[in-house]
């Protein structure tokens, strides 16, 4: 191309970053739209929990001396108990109320332990080392691609096909998804309904703790971290369909490579394309790309 043209080496290369943003929306996303389709709780506190699994992961590193394989199964068991702990003691209530009441209160849970971690370790931000096994770089001829960016992809992949898979596919998923549907008549068949509502909201944390830790080695850990990051990943599971499984991972690994065509043609517009597409869709279809209309 001439002066000033974009390049193919470039383009590719910032698709494939995008791809890489896209992959934590998709993560996180997936963990919101488990929640809300199986539990219709909008939960507002899951940035907050992306934010816990990081730290988690920061602090079995630098106090405990546990390295980043063992936090990418810790963190998000931690955090998915803490998650359970607030759905028995407060969500359990909301259930038959309208949404916002659910929105509200985890919205004051992510205040709660956005304060807290903030009051400990300031607004500061703290590093995490690359793991030494997915440290360098491979060229791929039109980039040279961080190892652990491609790790994060595939990571991501492989964690939301099974979970699409486990909802859709098996015997668990169908009681979870009878559950939401019916739960009195579930119940009357022998499933205990409130254990599996409180496994599937510590699930869908889990999630988010798990986008934490995978997060952790690429930008700088801050109690703040999940708070942008959040409102485009609600955008994303608008846009997907609220509680779409396969909606929220496929509209969030599409809007990661669009945001990363943006930067290429119009870099203005990166940080608005996924909410003007969020109003297009929603004026054409306000269920969402894969939501079911009512």
């Amino acid at each position: 191309m001439g002066e000033g043209g974009i390049t193919l080496d470039a383009l590719l290369g910032q698709l494939l970053l995008g791809l890489v943003s896209g992959s934590f929306y998709a993560m996180l996303s997936l963990g919101l739209a488990v929640i809300f389709g199986l539990l219709n709780i909008v939960n507002f506190a899951h940035g907050a929990l992306y934010m816990m699994g990081a730290y988690f992961g920061w602090i079995a590193l630098t106090y405990l001396g546990i390295g980043y394989w063992w936090s990418l199964l810790i963190s998000p068991a931690l955090v998915a108990v803490f998650a359970m702990l607030i759905e028995r003691s407060l969500l359990q209530w909301l259930y038959k109320l309208d949404h916002l009441y659910g929105l509200l209160l985890t919205f004051g849970v992510s205040l709660v332990i956005e304060g807290t971690y903030r009051y400990f370790f300031g607004v500061s931000g703290q590093p995490y080392p690359v793991p030494e096994l997915l440290s360098g770089s491979t060229d791929l001829g039109f980039m040279s691609l961080p190892n652990y960016r491609g790790w994060v992809v595939v990571a991501s992949l492989l964690v939301c096909t099974g979970t699409w898979f486990v909802i859709e596919r098996t015997k668990l998923g169908a009681y979870l998804r009878a559950a939401t549907e019916n739960p009195g008549l579930t119940q009357a068949f022998g499933i205990n309904v409130p254990l599996l509502v409180m496994l599937t909201y510590g699930f869908g944390a889990g999630l988010a703790a798990f986008a934490g830790i995978l997060a952790a080695p690429i930008i700088q850990i801050t109690p703040l971290m999940g708070n942008n990051l959040i409102v485009i990943v609600f955008a994303v599971v608008v846009i997907g369909g609220m509680g779409s499984i396969l909606g929220a991972v496929a509209t969030g690994l599409a809007l990661g490579i669009v945001e990363g065509l943006t930067k290429v043609f119009y870099p203005e517009a990166s940080s608005t394309v996924v909410f003007v597409i969020m109003a297009v869709v929603l004026l054409v279809r306000p269920a969402g790309l894969f939501g079911r209309e009512k």
